[in-house]
């Protein structure tokens, strides 16, 4: 008997109930159905006095999704999103991604798509993109405290009420270097139009191999954005006295302390979205961020009397 999972944002009644409508109609179709909660990939965070508090990458999964899984639907906004391939990405499970939130910009389609979008992948009709994920750990010493996969950014910033921080950022093998700023953003592809587009970061189209590195208001003219190949470690150094949190993906992540160190690197696994039609880019940006909108004529000059 086939395999497909639901992942379902359980705060939103339509999400719910949709969860479940699906859920009879691949049963009726001769599916084995599993549902899970998007909860399960929110990440949380450590306790100040005990930074060891971390879920290992491998064991998110949620009960009945492994590797025979065929394909996953997940129903909600792009945080859903976000919490559904931390929790199966090991297994290479993809996803189709329905909008039941707000701009859904990692979404696939749409909730009254949603049949039309069954129907083609219980068909086969589709295909399968994968973007790159980053595995993000946190050390003190040789310990190992914290670690997550990460779709869209790594931000490391200064706590409310403190001074700007000092960060020492060494990229591969190349000598380290120190930046002023309130924080520091690592982002893939994926998530450069996210935190770093805001922060003043370039769009990178998603099959680009690159990662970016973006100062939050740094304290220098010449500190901007920096892109660089995904196959290079980045491995940040806290160079001031003070603590500083660290959040993955909008929705988790630990206190980072002086002694600490965060390592990232692009994970051995991916995030395989289904897609019902060629991607496009530029479409995406174009109706989610208005990019690329033609210019309004500017009207006619009249001579004043």
């Amino acid at each position: 008997m086939p395999k497909a999972g639901i992942i379902y944002n359980d705060i939103k009644p339509i999400a719910c109930r949709t969860a479940e409508e699906v859920k009879d109609k691949l049963i009726a179709y001769g599916w084995e159905v599993f549902l899970a909660t998007g909860a399960g990939g929110i990440l949380g965070y450590s306790d100040p006095q005990g930074p060891v508090c971390h879920m290992p990458i491998d064991y998110l999964n949620p009960p009945g999704f492994d590797r025979d899984m065929a394909f996953a639907i997940v129903l909600g906004g792009d945080g859903t999103v976000l919490s559904a391939f931390r929790q199966v990405a090991p297994y290479g499970i993809p996803l189709l991604t329905v909008n039941t939130g707000h701009m859904g910009f990692l979404t696939e389609t749409y909730l009254h798509h949603l049949p039309l979008a069954l129907e083609g992948i219980l068909a086969n009709e589709y295909e399968v993109e994968e973007r790159a994920m980053l595995r993000v750990q946190v050390y003190r010493e040789d310990d190992l405290l914290w670690e997550a996969l990460c779709l869209n950014e790594m931000v490391i910033h200064r706590e409310p009420l403190t001074s700007m921080c000092h960060f020492e950022v060494k990229i591969g093998h190349h000598a380290p270097v120190d930046i002023a700023a309130d924080g520091l953003i690592v982002s893939t592809p994926t998530g450069s139009t996210a935190y770093s587009l805001s922060a003043g970061g370039p769009v990178v189209t998603p099959g680009v191999p690159v990662l970016q590195l973006v100062p939050i208001c740094p304290h220098s003219l010449a500190s901007r954005a920096l892109v660089f190949a995904d196959t290079e470690p980045v491995t940040i150094f806290p160079a001031t006295p003070n603590r500083m949190v660290m959040v993955v993906d909008g929705n988790g992540g630990c206190y980072v302390f002086p002694e600490d160190r965060v390592r990232i690197e692009r994970s051995q696994y991916h995030a395989r979205f289904i897609r019902l039609r060629s991607p496009e880019f530029f479409h995406l940006l174009r109706e989610k961020l208005g990019w690329g909108m033609p210019h309004v004529a500017k009207p006619t000059s009249v001579e004043l009397p």
